[in-house]
């Protein structure tokens, strides 16, 4: 036989029996009959004092990015452009928005305060923190030793046996987190079996995906490559958590992933609930997790100077439009969240807990880690998911900031939300962060997660550790360091991230 001929035979049986293993890991999924795309009518609707309401339904071409049409330009007001030498006032084409309404009807959570969303949310309002000195690796000659670990995570009951050995966390965290807020919304194993699984769909995101996986498998290297495992590389990939969670589920639907640093979260809530929208999907699992809690985490972005050095008093490191603000803290976990077309989840009885009216996304084309110095960027994010949710500014009481305690960030973010917001005398803005630190990809999971209970609940968490803040911030705007009352109208979550990301999502009660 030649040469290339026995080459050709060993990469052959090289890729058999590398394919054979991850069959057997992953199993063969069964091929399900697609079933064509039922009809459905488009609908209508506008915001009339903060609420949606519906008009009669009315056909016509429609329009695969949702917007809400504005009572008039002075609804949403104008946005700012980009541009670093000039912040000049444009206005946003409104259309009427045409598209199936987006409802939250269920939620799952990984987080250092707790996995289960109530218990988190209490943590929250009682101001419980969850940052301690860093326990899983050795880390007393870093500049940055504290962190918002998950100490007490136990995936037994939603995570195969065979996978949890051969998993990164962050894909654990997915795998748990998704599958509760399937549990959580009420889907049983008799709704299930009755779901269109061409219309249900996965998108998670993760901001360093399996950095645990791929410093390991650098470290085999430097033993042999006969070390290293097949199921290496794709178990370090952002889109295989999301991809093995809809593999266990069947879903035959929209499944990517997102990764836009700390804004990965709520671009990917914005995208599936677009999928909703467009009647590309009935239900969609959405959110992000990351687990980076490792040496090269830490050690990374220590090196970017960007983490408290607090280390003395972790749980008072984490301090969001402090004065003593000095850097954020790491932190790690998962959010998901159920979305689901709300007449199908009306049809299913289930309980309906907000409704997601939109959100939009930009960038500030400006520095690698730095914001915008005049924030041009986050108003006009804000403005835009303003203007695409049909929401008048006035109706918006309260935001879910990105606010990460560092000293740059808080304070443009804070500008911006006064540029948008500063004449309701009823707004109030917390950080989640405070508590939990900093999720990075999950960030905005978990936040809208923890937005979408302070609606259900009607109080808002507490900024933990604002205790002298910051001379350029009116402390009235800012919740204080005890739980308040709060009767939300519209509610705003933001996330941003390296590489100027910026998002913006809305959610409001379901009436």
């Amino acid at each position: 036989m030649e040469a290339s001929s026995v080459a050709s035979s060993k990469c052959t049986c090289a890729y058999t029996s590398i394919t054979c293993k991850m069959e057997q890991f992953m199993g063969t999924a069964s091929v399900l009959s697609l079933k064509k795309m039922s009809s459905y009518e488009k609908r209508r609707s506008v915001i009339s004092n903060g609420v949606v309401e519906d008009f009669p339904k009315a056909s016509g071409s429609f329009l695969f990015l949702q917007k809400r049409r504005m009572h008039s330009a002075a609804a949403a007001g104008k946005v700012m452009d980009v541009s670093v030498e000039s912040t000049k006032e444009i206005k946003t084409k409104k259309e009427p928005y045409t598209g199936r309404r987006v409802v939250v009807t269920g939620m799952g959570v990984v987080t250092p305060l707790g996995d289960d969303p109530d218990v988190f949310y209490n943590n929250l309002l009682e101001g419980v923190s969850g940052i301690r000195e860093i326990e899983a690796f050795d880390c007393a000659h870093f500049p940055s030793r504290i962190a918002a670990e998950i100490r007490s995570f136990s995936p037994d009951g939603w995570v195969e046996p065979k996978l949890l050995k051969r998993m990164d966390k962050f894909m654990l965290y997915v795998l748990t987190a998704g599958k509760k807020a399937l549990a959580d919304g009420g889907i049983t194993e008799e709704i299930k079996a009755e779901l269109d699984k061409t219309k249900c769909g996965v998108l998670i995101g993760s901001a360093m995906a399996g950095m645990k996986a791929i410093t390991e498998g650098i470290e085999l290297l430097k033993v042999s490559v006969r070390k290293l495992s097949p199921f290496g590389i794709p178990l370090a990939g952002a889109n295989m958590s999301g991809a093995m969670l809809a593999m266990d589920l069947g879903w035959l639907g929209p499944n990517y992933s997102i990764s836009t640093a700390c804004a990965t979260s709520n671009f990917c809530i914005l995208n599936a609930a677009n999928h909703i929208a467009s009647g590309e999907a009935d239900v969609m699992l959405c959110g992000g997790s990351d687990a980076a809690i490792i040496p090269i985490g830490i050690g990374g972005f220590a090196a970017c100077r960007a983490l408290s050095q607090r280390n003395d008093d972790p749980t008072k490191a984490s301090r969001p439009w402090d004065i003593h603000r000095d850097g954020f803290v790491m932190g790690e976990g998962a959010g998901v969240l159920l979305l689901e077309e709300l007449d199908h989840a009306k049809k299913r009885g289930a309980e309906i807990y907000a409704e997601f009216l939109g959100g939009s996304f930009t960038c500030d084309a400006y520095h690698m880690t730095q914001p915008h110095p005049d924030g041009a960027g986050i108003v006009l994010c804000i403005e835009k998911a303003l203007a695409q949710s049909g929401v008048a500014r006035e109706h918006v009481n309260y935001v879910n900031a990105h606010a990460t305690s560092s000293p740059a960030g808080d304070l443009k973010e804070y500008k911006a939300l006064s540029h948008c917001f500063g004449q309701n005398p009823e707004l109030k803005v917390n950080s989640t962060k405070s508590m939990i630190g900093h999720l990075l990809g999950a960030s905005g999971a978990v936040e809208a997660v923890a937005t979408v209970q302070a609606i259900r609940t009607g109080w808002v968490h507490p900024n933990l550790n604002l205790e002298n803040p910051d001379e350029s911030v009116d402390p009235n705007l800012l919740v204080g360091r005890r739980k308040e009352r709060l009767d939300i109208k519209v509610a705003l979550s933001n996330s941003f991230g390296f590489g100027g990301q910026n998002s913006s999502i809305l959610f409001a009660p379901y009436k």
